[in-house]
């Protein structure tokens, strides 16, 4: 990328400054996408170069970062906004093109702790990685 596509990246991701659930800078900056089914949210982005790390592959924080995403949008979509208590991410394949697609779903919903789950696939629906996670209602 070159200086300008910086510049116009970051701007858009700044957008009005807004920092709410489903618009807030990270899912602006990564381009991602926010849907909510019956019992899940789905976070959807598109995978550029300038999310790699040095193998030439998604970088495993932006993975884990729309993993926990999704699992934060569902519960504040339901409950109220939570905060993650802790948080483990698989990742069982590489991803270097296409559309990742987080689908997150509730384990267990207690009165002010949950455990939720997240798994992500490629654009030709191979799981790439799942993360389970703890969240405390806010």
């Amino acid at each position: 990328m070159d200086e300008a596509q910086v510049r116009e990246l970051v701007v858009a991701a700044m957008g009005d400054g807004r920092h709410e659930f489903g618009s807030f800078f990270l899912s602006r900056f990564f381009g991602m996408t926010v849907s909510y089914e019956a019992d899940a949210c789905i976070v959807s982005l598109d995978v550029k170069p300038y999310m790699f790390n040095p193998q030439g592959s998604l970088h495993g924080g932006v993975l884990a970062t729309a993993l926990d995403i999704s699992m934060g949008h569902l519960l504040k979509h339901q409950f109220g906004a939570g905060a993650t208590l802790e948080m483990k991410v698989q990742y069982f394949a590489p991803v270097r093109t296409s559309v990742v697609t987080c689908r997150a779903s509730f384990l267990k919903k207690g009165r002010k702790t949950f455990f939720l789950q997240s798994s992500a696939q490629d654009g030709a629906g191979e799981t790439i990685a799942h993360a389970t996670s703890t969240w405390k209602q806010l």
